[in-house]
């Protein structure tokens, strides 16, 4: 096996797939990449047995063959060698050489007939969509995923693929975030699947800013992603996701129009006084203006007011500052609507003009 590329061309690739690598492992080939030498170039593949990476690219002088190479160790060396070098990588028996100009490294291997490869993914629907909408569905909802709860179908966001519509949701119980797009083509059933938490983020280092799209492939246990030469499977949290439309408050008509980088840094200088444990602000609501007060145990206060577009008259609701700033910062326009009913009730905040984002908040006793 062997193969020379630049060490620009070497890097992108290794750093596509070595995130998926954990640094410790119970078994010694997970902490290896996988590297196939075919005709047509050089395949790059690490996985955690949850997650599965392959990041390809052509190659000069191929000598066809496959092998695995410790991948931090090989990440770490291709990105400390100088610009435009000439990297060299070549197999000698268990044992690889990485030059490069002056430089020589040789590094252990184990046979690549050892490494866990995920090929037949049982296939149920494909999509294809742009990546641009791919990669905001995510980022308006990620944010709000559980992280290692109890709940395990709650540390991963749902896709819900339904007639011509995808939606990205997650919550942790406390707050829900729902997305949606419409696709070009029609699904034939309904389907919904959950994408482990890991999965997701390293999704979301795969994107780029361009206007190029992705295939999702949705299979029975597993969920693939192809884009350009990155291959990326991962499997899917086996539960059955809360019924979240059910979260989404009815009859919550009280609305208050506000600006949002108004009423987000409102929320950030409140956020300063108030309680480090439970983070809570009040929310006092009155025709055209909105009060935002913050305690802490230390008797100190933090009071902001903002002028809004509202009729609602003396209501007043309790929320986490960080799960309203977090929604806050998901959302886009200049405008948006905080929709209320009571003291006991969540709040819903959405765009002034779409409802393609919607983010709920639950309140919070103070």
């Amino acid at each position: 096996m062997r193969f020379i590329l630049p060490r620009e061309a070497l890097l992108k690739p290794l750093q596509q797939v070595v995130g998926v690598v954990e640094r410790r492992q119970t078994l010694p080939v997970l902490s290896n990449l996988l590297v196939s030498v075919t005709a047509d170039g050089v395949s790059f593949t690490g996985t955690d047995l949850e997650v599965e990476m392959i990041a390809r690219t052509s190659a000069d002088d191929l000598v066809q063959g496959e092998v695995t190479i410790p991948a931090r160790k090989l990440f770490d060396i291709c990105r400390a060698l100088p610009d435009g070098a000439k990297v060299k990588i070549e197999q000698n028996g268990d044992r690889v050489a990485v030059s490069a100009g002056r430089s020589r490294f040789t590094l252990a291997t184990l046979p690549a007939s050892e490494f866990p490869v995920i090929d037949n993914i049982d296939l149920v629907e494909k999509i294809s969509l742009p990546e641009a909408t791919l990669k905001d569905l995510i980022a308006r909802t990620a944010f709000a995923m559980a992280h290692q709860d109890v709940r395990y179908y709650l540390n991963g966001l749902l896709l819900d693929v339904r007639d011509e519509t995808l939606r990205c949701v997650a919550t942790d119980g406390h707050r829900l975030a729902l997305a949606e797009t419409k696709l070009t083509t029609q699904i034939s059933t309904r389907r919904q699947i959950i994408i482990p938490r890991k999965g997701v983020l390293e999704l979301q280092g795969l994107f780029e800013a361009g206007e190029g799209s992705v295939d999702l492939e949705l299979g029975r246990n597993h969920l693939r992603l192809r884009r350009g030469g990155v291959t990326f499977t991962s499997k899917l949290i086996d539960g059955r996701f809360p019924d979240y439309e059910a979260v989404i408050p009815i009859g919550a008509d009280k609305d208050v129009r506000v600006g949002r980088e108004d009423l987000r840094f409102a929320l950030q200088r409140a956020a300063i006084l108030s309680n480090e444990k439970y983070r809570g602000v009040k929310l006092e609501v009155n025709p055209g203006r909105l009060r935002i007060v913050a305690h802490n145990p230390e008797q100190e206060e933090a009071v902001e007011e903002l002028e809004v577009q509202t009729s609602v008259s003396d209501l007043s609701v309790g929320f986490n500052v960080n799960y309203l700033m977090d929604a806050l910062a998901a959302l886009s326009g200049d405008e948006i609507v905080l929709s209320l009913r009571d003291a006991q009730s969540s709040c819903l905040l959405r765009r002034l003009d779409s409802e393609d984002t919607r983010h709920v908040v639950m309140p919070l006793r103070l």
